[in-house]
């Protein structure tokens, strides 16, 4: 292992700064384009780096265990740049599938933090930790305060940490999911220690005395005392245990704008990978809506949604795995307008049918610049032409960024 200097030229898409030499690249952890280090390098990657020379665009952590902990990558990196680089994560995927687009600028939706939270618990001797993974390690970082987080859930943490105290198993880790919903917080705990029948009413007793709303051990409600909602655009919803929702309340109002924007005058509207209807009940205030999902709980979650009036449109909705039996053509011909926003894997047996279909709109929404590239170019090939493709940042400080692309068919 030898000592080199090295100057940096730009960030990866993890964050790594990269310096660009004649053996290849080199990845050196925290540090910024235009900076020069000194540090140990063993085949592409710097370790134990020295800045010596910082780049003006440096800036403190926010947060103590920024060192340690695995949860962000770039709290040293001032707000513009960041911003910028999220884009070009975008662009560069578009690029590497011969997408050359103007791409947006990013939309900062962080504000008021993350209402949702899943941690990780486990034993250390006699003691509990809670938190999140060092970096590139199972260690776990016991955290007592996290910058990205929702502050009610940052004030629940010994609290939280209290109650997976009572079911951690004797060996490995458990997970807790946590929500801040209108009603206070629903928790989820899963891979509990399986003897936690037993302390179920030591459970309710001191979820009560937390003031959480619910809570679910490995799947099953424990107990519930307020009904944990949550608003999609004036739309009350009872969220699923554990399931999934937009991390920030800030996104889910940006992405639901772009995707409402995208959809325009559309009256009959396909919501694929639809959950448990973030996009579907705001569509369904202008346009009759069909959503299709393949999670049981988010279905449940949206169908009870329904129940109540809400001065909707028509909507429907149908459980269905849409990457093993997507919507085929002819079942895509009712619609005007398809919405699609699947996991990290993307919806590329989706976007083939689609790719063959008559529907005139398409927005993808995506978690994955890769697969979103990957399912773009799909339907490009098959004649449908880009329109917009705009950014948005909910997980601040990571190398994570979802987006919005809309397409128009010729």
């Amino acid at each position: 292992m030898s000592e080199r200097e090295l100057i940096i030229s730009e960030l990866g898409h993890r964050g790594d700064g990269i310096a660009r030499t004649e053996t290849g690249p080199i990845y050196v952890e925290g540090a910024l384009p235009g900076e020069v280090v000194r540090a140990r390098v063993e085949n592409d990657r710097a370790f134990d780096a020295v800045i010596e020379t910082a780049s003006a665009d440096r800036i403190p952590p926010v947060c103590r265990h920024y060192e340690a902990c695995g949860g962000c990558s770039l709290q040293h990196l001032a707000d513009a740049p960041y911003l910028e680089w999220k884009r070009g994560l975008v662009v560069n995927a578009l690029r590497d599938r011969g997408i050359e687009f103007a791409v947006a600028d990013t939309i900062a939706a962080t504000a008021g933090g993350r209402r949702r939270a899943v941690l990780t618990a486990a034993r250390a001797g006699n003691h509990t930790l809670l938190g999140y993974h060092e970096k590139a390690s199972h260690r776990l970082v016991n955290i007592s305060e996290c910058p990205v987080l929702d502050p009610a859930i940052v004030s629940a943490l010994p609290g939280l940490k209290a109650l997976a105290a009572q079911v951690l198993p004797k060996k490995g880790e458990l997970r807790l999911t946590v929500l801040n919903t209108t009603a206070g917080l629903d928790v989820s705990i899963d891979k509990a220690d399986k003897d936690y029948n037993r302390k179920i009413p030591m459970l309710s007793q001191k979820t009560a005395e937390l003031g959480f709303a619910r809570l679910s051990v490995n799947g099953e409600v424990i107990v519930e005392f307020r009904p944990p909602m949550l608003d999609m655009g004036g739309i009350g919803l009872v969220a699923a245990p554990g399931g999934f929702t937009q991390a920030t309340v800030a996104a889910e109002e940006a992405l639901s704008r772009l995707v409402l924007e995208g959809v325009g005058k559309a009256k009959r509207v396909a919501d694929l990978y639809s959950g448990a209807g973030t996009f579907a009940l705001r569509l369904a205030r202008k346009a009759n809506v069909h959503a299709v999902e393949g999670d049981a709980a988010a279905m449940a979650a949206f169908d009870k949604a329904l129940r109540k009036p809400q001065g909707l449109k028509k909507v429907t909705f149908e459980r269905r795995d849409l990457t093993r039996r997507p919507l085929v053509r002819d079942e895509l011909e009712p619609f005007n307008a398809v919405v699609f926003d699947p996991p990290r894997a993307g919806a590329q047996a989706q976007a083939e049918q689609l790719a063959i279909s008559k529907v005139k709109t398409i927005v993808a929404v995506s978690c994955n610049p890769a697969t979103l590239a990957r399912d773009l170019k799909v339907l490009i090939d098959g004649g449908y032409v880009l329109q917009s493709v705009t950014p948005v940042d909910q997980f601040h400080y990571s190398p994570h960024i979802e987006a919005v692309a809309v397409l128009k068919r010729e």
